[in-house]
């Protein structure tokens, strides 16, 4: 069953449409938690979205991905020059809303189904409401506003395979790291092959993993041939050349170990103990072969203790923490 949201988004609806995208600061200026950022992360894929900018709902749309962590898109210009550099980005595949509708022209059906608090829009005066972004809202306000109008169910049910996905826009993102990396003239030619080796656990990064990481926490695989030198914290996202080519800013991990962790579907407390996202699926996890992990996602009588692999050590603790609070899908 999908969740309803509603995006005000007058800044940058024209990129975020075209682009076929949301995207959002984490946090206010301030440092303070938002509601209505947090929701860019509560947000899965088959959610139905409604995108509301200068007054007038043009489009409906449909979550293509999970939220990740990404920098503000080049194309906003000045828009939200206040705004932190990272933030995060939601993959959404748009399609018009004919005729565009005025939320403000049927207030007094729409307004008794608004939420009573994080409202994207005031009951009586239909204003959008100060710093609201992406708002939960009913299948009753959803209902509202589309029954006044049509759109392509089908292509809207359809959509995500040709709109932005996950590999597609983080491999932009690493080729846009890669590109600055290259250009620094501060860096020498032999640590920037390094570097740039290191994108795809490569180099000097993966023997610097291997002295710490001998096998998968996932399966225990030990055969190098069949493991990944994997970056805790993405590759992209490292701040430095020395974050690059840490060795405790990596796991060896088996292909499809390795898919789950990127994608933040599993991630690590340092005690070693394995999380799970409580929003994969089971049964895709059986089908990978990580029976235990099905065992503990849905709580059987008959799982094991809780799954733990060895212990990390302190200086892996950063890039865990990292990983725990911007990739893991929680």
């Amino acid at each position: 069953m999908p969740h309803f949201w509603w995006v005000n988004h007058n800044q940058t609806a024209r990129q975020e449409i075209d682009g076929q995208y949301l995207w959002s600061p984490k946090t206010e200026r301030n440092g303070a938690r938002s509601e209505f950022y947090n929701n860019m992360r509560r947000a899965s894929p088959g959610d139905l979205v409604l995108s509301y900018a200068g007054q007038v709902i043009r489009y409906v749309g449909r979550v293509a991905e999970f939220a990740f962590t990404a920098p503000k898109p080049a194309e906003f210009g000045s828009a939200g020059a206040y705004w932190n550099n990272e933030g995060w980005l939601l993959p959404v595949f748009w399609t018009p809303l004919n005729p565009a509708l005025r939320p403000r022209d049927m207030l007094e059906v729409l307004g008794p189904h608004l939420p009573e608090k994080y409202s994207p829009i005031h009951p009586i005066s239909g204003a959008g409401n100060q710093k609201a972004y992406l708002a939960s809202i009913s299948e009753e306000v959803f209902d509202t506003i589309v029954a006044r109008a049509e759109f392509d169910r089908n292509m809207l049910t359809l959509g995500g395979s040709n709109s932005l996905t996950y590999q597609a826009i983080t491999e932009h993102l690493d080729d846009v790291a890669e590109q600055k990396i290259l250009s620094d003239v501060g860096l020498e030619a032999t640590i920037k092959e390094s570097v740039i080796q290191a994108r795809r656990g490569q180099g000097k990064f993966r023997a610097n993993v291997e002295a710490i990481e001998r096998s998968c926490r996932m399966t225990g695989v030990s055969n190098p041939s069949l493991l990944i030198a994997s970056h805790i914290k993405p590759w992209r996202l490292c701040q430095s050349t020395e974050e690059r080519l840490d060795g405790m800013n990596g796991l060896m991990l088996t292909p499809d170990a390795d898919l789950l962790f990127d994608r933040g579907f599993i991630s690590f407390e340092d005690d070693g103990e394995v999380l799970v996202s409580p929003r994969v699926d089971g049964d895709d996890l059986r089908r990978l072969g990580f029976q235990q992990l099905v065992w503990e996602h849905f709580g059987f009588s008959e799982a094991p203790a809780t799954w733990r692999t060895r212990g990390f050590a302190d200086p892996q603790y950063k890039y865990l923490a990292y990983h725990r609070s911007e990739i893991f899908v929680d």
